[in-house]
């Protein structure tokens, strides 16, 4: 996400090829002592002994030093810093900020406790407060369905954007995948077997609302009800289209207008949300039906499901000439399409991790090796530090610490993992955390110092590893 922070003014580094944003932070390399980074422990926003309790089992599995370091300081980092908990209307009400930016996103919030999610079991608090999250997503879909990002009250104003910018709304970029979040962490939590007070008749009427946005943004007729326009010099954070977005075709997919990256897509046919929607409502149906013996509401999740998922068979897979069968990024539905991938999560190489697709299946293995190929799309990096997806959002040589923790959730190669592990312990610049990028050459050189979604997902790959690989924690 491009978060405007005044570290230093835009410059242009002469034989790097690369123009330095104003979020850019410099660090220098300090010599490693390991001690931890966290808060005073009076100074932590929310305490969980389960969380506590987790750190120091897996930590005991991890030999490398500095791994068990970033790990310890990256994995509670949301908890530490970002959590804001109270009650309203005699329910937990949370607040969770990004980090560096006062503003709760959907997508991030919903990120940045899901690996939390299995410890509630025994740390009741924590499940309060993550039920407090499903309330306030409730809360904002009904304020605004087509809101990526909001104050915690409403006497705030957000951007002064040509759209319609409603109280404690801070940005108003309709994306997909901000409403699939909002479905997948409840799903989760209701998984869980937790306390299911949160999913009451408010909770029901804003998924009512994120399928009819859904159903809107489909296009059938007309543009939808959306429209956004901001005035600016970055192209990527307006919508083309006079506001709606590129033309698409109606063939049954979900438009988006924006990424997960919060940059504007090239074609609103967004391939990695729209198999995201498929996963989110065909979860919606099961929670309605289970839960609220919903049967219409049911039915209709999964008739939109399957529209969507008939669409991405028919539409989204492109014959590459030298990668055969593989999925585009984005399409219009005229045959436009788009073949990046973008470090955001969806992306194509996240989409086994959502339980959107088999990762031995040959069109995602097709797709996962032109992703990674050098040469195949601009959206690629190799250098002295990394190798990896990069993005339109800072730069085609600044690889994103997510995209390589995505590559290694997804990776049954064992070698390829162990080469994640190693080029995310050189990405953090010495400052012991994860950032949303860094310049392929020197990790020094990165953006947003304090992104607490990149350290939780880090820390999420390293208790898949303890579980699952600990042999290569060792």
């Amino acid at each position: 996400m491009y978060k405007r922070r005044d570290f230093i003014k835009g410059t242009v580094i002469a034989g790097l090829g690369i123009t330095l944003l104003p979020e850019m932070v410099f660090a220098k390399m300090p010599v490693f002592d390991y001690k931890s980074l966290r808060p005073a422990l009076a100074d932590r926003r929310f305490i969980s002994k389960a969380v506590e309790k987790e750190i120091v089992e897996v930590s005991k599995k991890i030999k490398d030093k500095e791994l068990a370091w970033l790990f310890s300081n990256c994995f509670p980092n949301t908890l530490d810093t970002t959590v804001f908990t109270t009650v309203k209307d005699n329910k937990p009400d949370t607040y969770i900020i990004t980090g560096d930016i006062d503003a709760m996103w959907l997508r991030d919030s919903s990120a940045q406790v899901w690996p939390y999610l299995p410890l509630m079991k025994n740390d009741t608090e924590l499940e309060k407060m993550i039920a407090g999250v499903i309330n306030r997503h409730a809360y904002y879909v009904l304020i605004d369905p087509y809101a990526n990002a909001f104050f915690n009250d409403n006497e705030r104003k957000g951007h002064n954007d040509e759209t319609l910018m409603k109280p404690g709304v801070h940005e108003r970029k309709w994306e997909v995948d901000s409403l699939c979040y909002v479905i997948r962490l409840a799903y989760g939590y209701w998984k869980q077997n937790a306390d299911k007070s949160c999913f009451d008749s408010t909770w029901l009427k804003a998924m009512k609302e994120i399928v009819a946005t859904f159903k809107n943004q489909q296009r059938k007729s007309n543009n939808g009800s959306y429209n956004f326009k901001r005035v600016t010099n970055r192209p990527t954070d307006t919508a083309a289209g006079g506001g709606a977005g590129a033309p698409v075709n109606p063939i049954g997919l979900i438009a988006s207008v924006f990424r997960p990256s919060d940059d504007g897509t090239v074609f609103p046919f967004l391939i990695p949300s729209n198999y995201f929607a498929v996963v989110s409502l065909r979860q919606l149906a099961e929670i309605v039906e289970k839960q609220f013996q919903d049967e219409t509401f049911s039915s209709e999740c999964l008739q939109l499901a399957n529209e969507v998922e008939n669409a991405l068979k028919e539409y989204a897979v492109i014959n590459h000439k030298k990668a055969g069968e593989i999925l585009a990024y984005e399409i219009d539905g005229f045959g436009g399409c788009y073949l990046i991938d973008d470090s955001n999560i969806p992306s194509l190489l996240s989409l086994p991790y959502l339980g959107a697709i088999n990762v031995n299946t040959p069109l995602y293995k097709n797709t996962r090796k032109f992703l990674l190929t050098p040469g195949n799309h601009p959206y690629y990096a190799e250098g002295k530090v990394a190798k990896g997806i990069t993005g339109p959002h800072v730069g085609r040589d600044m690889i994103w610490p997510m995209s390589i923790i995505m590559r290694g959730i997804t990776s049954n190669d064992e070698m390829e993992i162990k080469e994640c592990i190693e080029m995310l312990k050189k990405s953090h610049g010495g400052t012991g955390f994860m950032h949303e990028a860094f310049y392929k050459d020197d990790a020094t050189k990165f953006t947003r110092k304090w992104f607490a979604w990149a350290n939780t997902l880090f820390g999420e790959f390293i208790i898949k590893l303890a579980d699952e690989r600990p042999h290569l924690l060792s």
